[in-house]
C-alpha cells in the first residue's frame, strides 16, 4: 500500500507531534544544519536528523533538498566540486538507509510563483503563477542559458551520479520544473513535458533513475494523469509522489485545495495501486487557512493536516475496491 508521508524540518516542533497524532510514520526531510565543521551532506550531520526523527516514531522515507547545484545545472567551470558534494551525500544517504533522493533540473530559480496571496475558497490563499507578469523580467546573471546546455549537463551529472547512487541504495527521483515553461528569465527548463521525463529515463538507463511524480506539475502537462502514473509506473520509474492540484493551464494558474481542483484525484491513486507503488506519497502546496500564518506559502500547518485526512480517506476507499 502506498505511504502517506509529510515534510517536516529537522528539529522537532508542534507539526512533528500533529503529523504524528492524525497517524503519519513517514518524514520527507530537507538536508540538516551544518554542525560545528561538518556540512549538512556530511554523515554526522545527517545521522543526527535521522536519529531524531526515529526517536519520535518516525521513518525517514526521502530527502527532498539539494545541496548547491547551479553549475553543475548549468554546465559551468565549478561543477567538479559540486559534483563531488552530491557524491559525498548520496553514499551517505546509502550508509543510513535513506533510500530516496528528489532532486531536480530548476537552474538559479527553482520554483517560481507571481503571486501567494490568491483568495480560495472561504477566503483560503494559495499560490498562483501567471507568465505574463514575467514578460519584461529581466535575465539573471547568468543571462541566457539554453536548454541544450541543460540537457548537455543534466547527461553529465548522471553519467557521474547514477553508479554512486547505485552502489549507494539511493534512487534519484527527478522532480518536474515548476511551473514547467521554458525558458524563464533566460534560463531555459527541460523537466516540463511526459517526452522529456522520458528522455531523462533513457539517457543514462539505470534501475535508480527515476522522478518524483508532481501531480500539480503534471496536471499541466498532461489532462491524463491516470495514464501517465501507468506509463512511467509500469518502467518501475516513479519513486516518490506529490500529491497536490492546481487550476488553470501552464502560463496561468493556480493551487487548489486538494479536494477541490479539476484532476480526479481518487483515479490517480487507482492508478499507483494497480501499478504497485509501495512508496511514499506527501500532500504538497496546501491552501493557508484561517488562524495559520502565510509566511511560508504552500505549507502551513492546517492546511497539511486537512490534506492528510482527505488522502487517507481517498487511499481507504481506493484498497478497498480489491
Amino acid at each position: 500500500m502506498i505511504e502517506i508521508a509529510e515534510m517536516l524540518g529537522s528539529q522537532p516542533s508542534l507539526l512533528w507531534d500533529q503529523v504524528k497524532q492524525i497517524g503519519v510514520n513517514h518524514a520527507v526531510a530537507g538536508l540538516p544544519p551544518a554542525q560545528g565543521n561538518d556540512k549538512p551532506w556530511d554523515f554526522m550531520p545527517l545521522v543526527r536528523m535521522k536519529t531524531a526523527f526515529e526517536d519520535a516514531g518516525f521513518t525517514v522515507s526521502a530527502i527532498e533538498s539539494s545541496p548547491p547545484m547551479d553549475r553543475l545545472k548549468m554546465g559551468l567551470p565549478g561543477r567538479e566540486e559540486e559534483l563531488d558534494i552530491v557524491c559525498t551525500m548520496l553514499s551517505n544517504m546509502g550508509r543510513l538507509g535513506i533510500r530516496v533522493w528528489c532532486y531536480n533540473w530548476m537552474a538559479v530559480l527553482n520554483w517560481m510563483r507571481t503571486s501567494s496571496t490568491i483568495p480560495s475558497r472561504g477566503g483560503a490563499m494559495v499560490t498562483g503563477y501567471d507568465h505574463g507578469l514575467m514578460k519584461n523580467a529581466p535575465l539573471t546573471p547568468y543571462g541566457e542559458v539554453p536548454e541544450s546546455r541543460m540537457w548537455e549537463a543534466l547527461h553529465y551529472f548522471l553519467e557521474k551520479v547514477v553508479p554512486v547512487a547505485q552502489e549507494a541504495g539511493v534512487q534519484l527521483a527527478m522532480h518536474p520544473d515548476d511551473p514547467p515553461l521554458s525558458p524563464l528569465r533566460g534560463i531555459g527548463r527541460i523537466m516540463r513535458s511526459v517526452e522529456n521525463f522520458q528522455k531523462l529515463i533513457d539517457l543514462v538507463p539505470s534501475p535508480v533513475s527515476g522522478l518524483t511524480f508532481c501531480q500539480g506539475n503534471f496536471a499541466l502537462m498532461t489532462d491524463d494523469q491516470p495514464t501517465a502514473i501507468r506509463h512511467f509506473g509500469k518502467q518501475g520509474k516513479i519513486f516518490f509522489v506529490h500529491f497536490r492540484d492546481v487550476q488553470g493551464y501552464v502560463e496561468k494558474y493556480e493551487e487548489t485545495f486538494h479536494d477541490n481542483g479539476p484532476t480526479d484525484m481518487m483515479a490517480c491513486l487507482r492508478a499507483y495501486r494497480d501499478i504497485g507503488f509501495e512508496g511514499v506519497l506527501r500532500p504538497d502546496h496546501v491552501p493557508t487557512m484561517a488562524g495559520d500564518r502565510n509566511d511560508q506559502p504552500g505549507y502551513s500547518s492546517i492546511g497539511r493536516l486537512f490534506a492528510v485526512g482527505y488522502i487517507k480517506g481517498l487511499r481507504e476507499a481506493v484498497y478497498r475496491e480489491r
